[in-house]
């Protein structure tokens, strides 16, 4: 990507500062605040210009330092905990001198710090031991700083005007930072310890200690994240920390529980659950995954939708928070500013002061053309997950709605595709996922001109139509389904018509303004495939091709292939591996029961997976040829943990297994069921389906895998094709 993020004919492109692939950071989070810190828990201005603590778009600390007697504690080991919720950092001293005068080894005194993030806090608590045979007299001292800079400032935006910065304030046991942002709101970082420091100015605290032998102290530091007049009820860190552990207990209870025979496979699928869990945020109308660290700690519609269905087989009440949710979003009026019409579905949800100011379009933005057809897909899909026919009647007018978007806004030239093409004049310059400016291009490398029907986003509405046809269906309104059947199958055979591209075997990426086919080979093709809108014959062929190293890596298929005119393995979109965008994938080649590149995308992906650190998928990753010895090479500038990334385990696992879920009809399927080469045994336990809860152990085979469903408590039917 781009060296700094600007605004290009519609494109935001980020700042890399640093890459991130340069550091490991630790990320907490909760709710609408999250944290970024390097290995020593620290917060450092140089190298790390990317990490703080974050509320509701807003940057409130920038600076978090500690030190003993004035210099740099010693790294011994640091880590987030396996369930995300804290950070653990141990550290010793270097050699120093003492308050006496004497000289003190380095590997004396032993600090551990542990910090958690809950509901606009962090909280960190720091314990000290004298391992020495002397008493010790030393200071430990902290340095804070806040710039209360906007989000997208810290991804690069250079802002012509800001608000007013206020000196630091201090109490005996408070330090106040304030901010008054040019939207007319306070921003105040309040820091409280649980003791009074020894002196304590400006942005500076220091603890003056004398500790004998193993002796040890310790004390808490309260970070609070204030916006206007929020008020915060008092809450000790232990008490914060029950807290947190029982709401990731709840959240938890939501899903199932999978080992399987590979112990490197159970740390990816662990590191994955434990991600997902932490990336869902709690709103009025259930859970929400927000969509990624740190760019992207918000609602997304897309990517909330993606989320769900790669998990809906797992854990359908995420499906249920994200419908309700967007339902309540849609979109009930017509703005050139927002993107918006009338049924259209939230693409993306910002805070802070640049959006409150309009400085950037995101405040509450619909430029997305392929939500509103996948919020279809996702009601059909939770219907016949759960068989909830009651919420999804509650629902139904908005999927109406939806449905009416697509016929009265979505075809902007009545030739029945839907297109785009951006409104806002600081909106997204394309609006399918792949939303980079250069995206979108022509075989000779020449730049699309809207506006552009995509050919993923046909067979999205595809899709929507068959499965708002399903809904109607059980809602009683018979001439609705059919209507929607035959526009659904008319659609199909033009798509077919349309986008097909013999001489490359795949579809075109899409039809531009003047209805040009984009004849180039992209992973689009696959979510034709997911959709379901490709004969059996077209998808076979796309398979062989996704087959070829061209497109696969050896991680995972590219986004373009190589050889295209616009390839970059380093690109955002032109080269790429995006472990979201391969499950889908997977999944689709599943539907057409095309079993081996399903399971090359998986053995490809889990490969990856144990060369990144903690097992966990980012965004995505360079899309380089796999050299022998060698792990992927990191994207620079990655969310990480993205929420559709940590995902696509779930639904890789659901491809090979080739399994669906008919909760009206009581049944659970297993088409063609496969196990990749490194899986000898998968075990699922509290699979459920309406009242029945079930586990279910998996063996491969040398030619098929067998099913045994071990615990049963209630009726269910299970259905193995072979």
């Amino acid at each position: 990507m781009v060296e700094d993020l600007i605004m290009v004919e519609g494109r935001y492109y980020i700042r890399a500062h640093s890459s991130l692939a340069d550091v490991q950071s630790r990320v907490l989070k909760f709710g609408d605040t999250f944290a970024l810190f390097d290995r020593h828990g620290d917060i450092r201005p140089l190298g790390f210009e990317d990490h703080g603590i974050f509320h509701k778009g807003t940057r409130f600390l920038s600076r978090h330092l500690i030190h003993i007697n004035g210099k740099s504690p010693l790294l011994l080991s640091s880590s987030v905990t396996e369930d995300n919720d804290s950070l653990l950092v141990d550290l010793t001293n270097p050699d120093f001198r003492s308050r006496e005068g004497r000289s003190v080894r380095r590997g004396t005194i032993y600090l551990r710090r542990s910090v958690f993030v809950w509901k606009a806090h962090c909280f960190e608590q720091v314990q000290a031991v004298n391992f020495g045979s002397d008493a010790l007299s030393f200071s430990i001292g902290f340095h804070f700083e806040a710039d209360f800079v906007d989000l997208f400032e810290v991804r690069g935006m250079v802002r012509e005007k800001k608000g007013q910065v206020f000196a630091p304030r201090a109490g005996e046991r408070f330090m106040f930072m304030e901010y008054l942002g040019l939207d007319a709101i306070r921003r105040t970082t309040e820091i409280e310890f649980s003791v009074q420091p020894s002196a304590l100015q400006g942005g500076d605290a220091e603890f003056h200690l004398s500790l004998a032998p193993h002796e040890q102290v310790s004390f808490q530091i309260r970070i609070a994240c204030r916006l206007g007049d929020d008020l915060f009820f008092g809450e000790t860190y232990e008490g914060a920390f029950k807290r947190v552990q029982t709401i990731h207990r709840e959240i938890k209870s939501g899903g199932c529980r999978i080992t399987t025979s590979n112990a490197q496979f159970n740390n990816w699928i662990t590191r994955s659950s434990e991600d997902l869990y932490m990336m869902l945020t709690h709103s009025d109308q259930g859970l929400y995954p927000y969509a990624g660290i740190p760019w992207f700690n918000t609602v997304f519609g897309r990517d909330g939708i993606i989320t769900a269905l790669e998990t809906l087989w797992f854990f359908p009440d995420i499906a249920r928070g994200v419908l309700d949710h967007l339902a309540l979003l849609q979109a009930g009026a017509a703005s050139e500013e927002a993107d918006a019409q009338p049924g259209k579905i939230l693409h993306e949800m910002r805070y802070g002061e640049m959006a409150n100011l309009k400085e950037i379009p995101f405040g509450r933005y619909y430029g997305t053309v392929d939500a509103t057809p996948l919020f279809v897909v996702l009601a059909g899909s939770y219907l016949k997950r759960t068989g909830d026919l009651d919420f999804v009647r509650s629902i139904w007018p908005q999927v109406k709605m939806a449905l009416a978007w697509i016929d009265q806004y979505g075809d902007l030239d009545g030739d029945g595709y839907i297109e785009y093409s951006r409104r806002s004049a600081t909106g997204l310059s394309n609006q399918g996922w792949k939303d980079s400016e250069d995206s979108i291009f022509h075989a000779d490398g020449a730049q699309a001109e809207p506006p552009i029907a995509l050919s993923e986003v046909q067979g999205y509405v595809y899709q929507a139509r068959k499965m708002a046809a399903l809904m109607a269906i059980f809602l009683g309104d018979l001439k609705m389904a059919e209507d929607l059947e035959c526009r659904a199958e008319s659609l199909r055979e033009a798509f077919e018509r349309d986008f097909w591209c013999e001489e490359l075997g795949t579809y075109a990426i899409a039809l531009d303004g003047k209805k040009r086919p984009c004849r180039v080979r992209s992973s689009n093709a696959g979510h034709c495939l997911f959709a379901q809108i490709a004969g059996e014959q077209r998808a076979s062929v796309i398979a062989q091709g996704f087959l070829n190293p061209d497109f696969f890596s050896g991680w995972g298929i590219r986004t373009i292939a190589a050889g295209e005119p616009n390839f970059n393995p380093i690109s955002y979109h032109n080269g790429s591996i995006w472990p979201h965008d391969n499950s889908m994938i997977a999944y689709g080649l599943s539907r057409y029961s095309l079993k081996e590149p399903v399971l090359r995308i998986f053995n490809g992906l889990f490969n990856a997976a144990n060369h990144l650190e903690l097992s966990r998928m980012p965004e995505l990753f360079c899309g380089f040829q796999r050299q022998p010895g060698e792990g992927p090479v990191l994207y620079p500038v990655a969310c990480t943990p993205q929420a559709w990334a940590t995902a696509a385990v779930f639904m890789l696992i659901q491809a090979s297994l080739g399994m669906s879920v008919q909760a009206p009809e009581n049944r659970i399927y297993f088409e063609h069921p496969a196990l990749p080469d490194f899986l000898d045994e998968m075990t699922i336990e509290g699979l459920k389906v309406n009242s029945c809860s079930f586990d279910i152990r998996l063996e491969r085979h040398e030619r098929d895998v067998g099913i045994d469903v071990f615990r049963r408590e209630g009726e269910i039917e299970v259905i193995v094709i072979y």
